[in-house]
């Protein structure tokens, strides 16, 4: 076995592969070396999602032209100096492995000046290698344009999905540097259509949001805590904002974002029994600790950080968030409106003897008995019949015109619809049925062999399963439109995952379309689903999830996997079975399926409870 040196440029390949991993790998990389070089504005312009350019622009520090070729180097760095500088690392990059992977796997040209320069230089590298350098005239700062990503690496580049997934990816880069500086201007760009422009926000809660809109900022509260170990502030969900996609989670230290399930869980903690099973609460939450107390340098992507106190910290954000869900009330709000109702003045105490109110003068007849002229108000009462006519006059026995003949019609109708009255109770006999249901879960009928147990939400889901894959082998599905169109803020980021999958959504039933950069509009959804505003609106994020998830490439596989997700999706979100019609006609389309026994997942739906083990259950 003969061991060797690896050249530099397959070096740098295999570091680009931990690095680099897909497009959005090369936007977070440039984004955080301008954040580090000072800069007031940048800039991101994306074309094909990537594959063709990706271009930062900032207006920070830049370099000289020595610096300019140095950069490309591995493990060049102006960021560390010393073992001790490790351990107090307070800037996005360090390592100096960025440019030297992006510059082994695309085209880079950078164009850059320092402020105390005339000219500034273009330095070119393709494959590793630096192919030129030349003086040109540009603006201060730096400008990086990477075309061509994994040209020479073939198999990474049939790795690249879609251009809408990809673009997900790059909008969630862009939002994470976003959120952690409002302070600068930013911009993103993708193929000629601005996608962001952000101006300097007042404070963070401005900069949430121009980037997730009113809606985000709304259902969230304030969190503040100030400790030895950390200091923590930002925003956590109102519960009643909960929903089942983990979208807008975020965890930053020291304006760093990164990853952490643990403390994910004492957040989720802190909302025990304040949301539903299944369901998770947006949060923005900043950590602020000393830099020697935890380790950055964990992973190539630099998105997990190790705290020195981990069980602390997990104490202190529990206690933080749990905290502000106490002092908020999260009922709703009532809102009075003043506008147009009457001022009421404030009088003082003694207003009442200085202006005494007298007592109403309400006219009375003390010679009025109710039980005499059959009932009626003799005819001077100023209390007698107002209709126009009065009742003394004909409905009384003697009269001329209708007598005793309507006295007695009276009487007898009286009589008969008393007699209607007790029929409608004692003669009325309630048509037998052989479906009950259980609590909106189950339902029981039974059958030869004893009683059928139906779960009816598996039930469903078969229907669904089944309905969904003849609908995906046909051109499009039916569906119900809504009596008005719901509108649905989703994000920048979700709109592209719409778009990717919008010929799957129509063939499903689903009519949505963009109604702007970051909101959708429902006009109409499978049948089965409902139709309530307030329920498309729970829907929509479950419909992301379900978009979300990674399919495989067959389209028999791809398909099952699809009606699957959105089968369970329509039986969690579909109408309540509330009568024994309903419920019939559940267990006639359930056994009009090829398999009305399992899900597609294997859950068992029907089950039966037959004779012999009733009577066991009462020997």
């Amino acid at each position: 076995m003969d061991i060797r040196i690896l050249p530099s440029n397959i070096a740098n390949m295999i570091a680009a592969g931990e690095v680099v991993q897909r497009p959005s790998s090369v936007v977070k990389e440039l984004m955080e070396n301008a954040v580090d070089a000072g800069a007031s504005s940048v800039t991101v312009v994306i074309q094909d999602a990537g594959r063709t350019l990706i271009q930062v622009m900032d207006d920070g520090c830049g370099m000289s032209p020595d610096e300019a070729v140095l950069c490309f180097e591995r493990h060049a760095t102006s960021k560390i100096a010393s073992v001790e500088d490790l351990s107090a690392i307070d800037t996005f990059g360090f390592r100096g492995e960025a440019l030297a992977s992006i510059a082994a796997v695309a085209e880079v040209t950078l164009k850059t000046r320092r402020q105390e320069d005339e000219v500034g230089c273009e330095v070119v590298f393709a494959d590793s290698a630096h192919v030129s350098t030349r003086e040109i005239s540009t603006p201060k700062g730096a400008n990086f344009s990477v075309r061509n990503l994994f040209y020479n690496v073939p198999a990474r580049r049939k790795f690249i999905k879609s251009d809408n997934v990809e673009m997900k990816h790059i909008v969630s880069e862009f939002l994470r540097i976003a959120l952690t500086r409002p302070d600068l201007n930013l911009t993103l760009m993708s193929n000629g259509r601005e996608v962001y422009v952000l101006k300097k926000a007042n404070s963070l809660k401005f900069r949430i949001q121009d980037l997730l809109g009113g809606q985000v900022v709304n259902s969230v509260v304030d969190i503040s805590a100030d400790t030895s170990v950390a200091a923590v502030s930002g925003f956590v969900g109102r519960p009643d904002a909960a929903r089942k996609n983990q979208g807008n989670q975020y965890f930053f230290v020291n304006g760093r974002y990164f990853r952490s399930p643990y403390l994910h869980k004492a957040v989720m903690k802190a909302y025990d029994q304040l949301i539903p099973e299944g369901e998770s609460p947006a949060y923005f939450i900043y950590l602020d600790v000393d830099p020697h107390t935890i380790d950055v340098n964990i992973s190539p992507t630099k998105t997990e950080v190790k705290f020195e106190e981990e069980s602390v910290v997990f104490q202190i954000v529990y206690a933080c968030v749990k905290e502000a869900l106490g002092k908020n009330s999260f009922g709703a709000a009532i809102d009075f409106d003043r506008e147009g109702a009457p001022e009421i003045p404030v009088l003082s105490r003694k207003y009442q003897e200085m202006h005494p109110v007298p007592d109403p003068d309400v006219p009375f007849n003390p010679d009025y008995n109710p039980f005499r002229n059959d009932g009626y108000p003799a005819d001077t009462s100023p209390y007698s019949n107002t209709l126009g006519y009065s009742p003394s006059e004909y409905a009384r026995p003697g009269n001329t015109v209708y007598g005793d003949e309507f006295s007695a019609e009276r009487n007898s109708f009286a009589v008969d619809r008393r007699e209607d009255y007790g029929k409608l109770f004692e003669d009325k006999v309630l048509p037998s049925t052989q479906t009950l249901i259980l609590k909106g879960k189950y339902i029981l009928t039974p059958v030869k062999s004893g009683v059928m147990i139906v779960n009816i939400r598996r039930a469903m889901e078969r229907i669904m399963y089944e309905a969904n894959m003849k609908t995906l082998s046909r051109d499009s599905g039916a569906s119900q439109t809504s009596l008005f169109p719901v509108t649905v803020c989703i994000g920048v980021g979700n709109m592209y995952l719409f778009t990717e999958n919008r010929m799957l959504l129509e063939k499903l039933g689903f009519d949505i379309s963009p109604a702007g950069s970051d909101t959708v509009e429902v006009k109409s959804v499978p049948q089965g689903f409902p139709t309530e505003p307030d329920k498309v609106e729970k829907l929509i994020p479950d419909l992301i999830l379900a978009l979300s998830d990674d399919h495989v490439s067959a389209e028999e596989t791809m398909y099952s996997s699809i009606a699957d997700r959105f089968a369970r999706l329509g039986a969690v979100n579909g109408n309540p079975v509330r009568t024994s019609v309903e419920a019939q006609r559940l267990i006639e389309d359930l056994f009009s399926c090829e398999n009305s026994e399992y899900t597609n997942s294997g859950h068992r739906i029907v089950s039966v409870l037959t004779e012999d083990e009733l009577t066991k259950m009462f020997n």
